[in-house]
């Protein structure tokens, strides 16, 4: 029997994956021309993606003999863990680094024509730098999930030196609205406010809809209301897919809706749901169904008209909620309501 084509696993590039094309192609396009912009940011609600696209683009790069790619992991120090991989991934490339460097076990440490000297972090990713920019090699760096915090701020500030001293290096970031938002508006980091952002949008219906066309053997009618129940949320059409693949030869809606429910609670709504406010869990418990009259929420949460236009561009920049017509709100993800509605007790 066939592998499940869906995975719950966050970040892997499943084998159903549907592929952004526009923003793909339109970070890819901005690296290729440096004079553009030298970073890049990925903003989206837990969940959409984000990960999965930056893996993409970071594979598309480690096909190209001109492009050296080095991920880093946000928890740990950032200087110090580019330093490192910067230099394991140099070391992979025949001939690169020559005799001389080299990262000590204890700390960081660049050895020159056999004298071991022990130096910071910047220093050692300068020198290799200098060999990188000498090669006419260039280093795209990703992190995700960024953090506002101190060992951001220290990346970022020496980020932005490397690139004023024309180090051919490139930064791609994903991150949470809240995160994202923060480190733009750092005083100490303000190139980061000029650099392009995209904000992942809901996956294409009729994307999801061929996908389940085409692996379940389904009509369209079936494929139209499976792609409807994700909302074109990625972590919902991956989990529901993987549902109704267990599922394909006897397919019950009623208990695989049961299960995705639980799928969704488990794995992002309780995250989502502890991130937001007293205020913000009263808007979205009153958002009971799609296009919900706005004049309804706010007498539900008794909350004055001329009040609310700023809780709602707080929940839209979060990605929890959109507009689709004037005066009325619907929740952007796929049975928030009927999963949330239970942690009121």
């Amino acid at each position: 029997m066939p592998n499940n084509p869906f995975t719950l696993t966050f970040g892997k590039q499943p084998d159903s994956y549907i592929f952004r094309y526009e923003n793909t192609s339109k970070i890819i396009e901005t690296f290729a021309n440096s004079s553009l912009s030298q970073t890049y940011l990925i903003e989206g609600i837990r969940g959409s993606g984000k990960t999965v696209l930056m893996t993409a683009i970071a594979n598309n790069f480690k096909e190209s003999k001109d492009w050296i790619v080095v991920n880093l992991n946000s928890t740990v120090n950032l200087l110090n863990d580019f330093a490192k991989r910067l230099n394991d991934e140099c070391e992979t490339l025949p001939n690169f680094l020559g005799k001389g460097f080299n990262i000590s076990i204890g700390g960081i440490g660049l050895g020159v024509n056999g004298n071991d000297n022990l130096r910071d972090e910047v220093s050692v990713i300068k020198n290799i730098l200098d060999v990188v920019k000498k090669k006419n090699k260039k280093v795209l760096i990703t992190i995700d999930e960024v953090m506002h915090d101190q060992n951001m701020r220290a990346f970022a500030s020496e980020f932005q030196i490397l690139i004023r001293e024309d180090y051919p290096i490139y930064l791609l970031m994903t991150g949470l609205y809240e995160n994202i938002d923060k480190i733009q508006n750092d005083p100490a980091l303000t190139f980061l406010l000029r650099s392009p952002k995209i904000t992942l949008e809901p996956l294409s219906l009729p994307q999801i809809m061929k996908k389940y066309k085409e692996i379940f053997n389904i009509d369209e009618d079936k494929s139209r209301e499976l792609a409807s129940l994700t909302k074109g949320y990625a972590f919902a059409f991956q989990a529901l897919g993987a549902l109704y693949w267990e599922h394909k030869d006897n397919p019950d809606m009623n208990q695989i809706i049961n299960s995705l429910d639980d799928m969704l609670d488990d794995y992002v709504y309780k995250k989502i749901w502890s991130s937001c406010s007293n205020r913000d869990r009263d808007i979205l418990l009153a958002i009971e169904k799609d296009e919900t009259e706005i004049n309804t929420i706010c007498k539900k949460t008794r909350i004055k008209n001329e009040s609310f236009s700023r809780y709602k561009e707080r929940l839209s920049k979060k990605g929890l909620i959109t507009s689709p017509k004037y005066g009325h709100i619907s929740l952007t993800l796929p049975r928030f309501y009927e999963v949330v509605r239970n942690y009121i007790i």
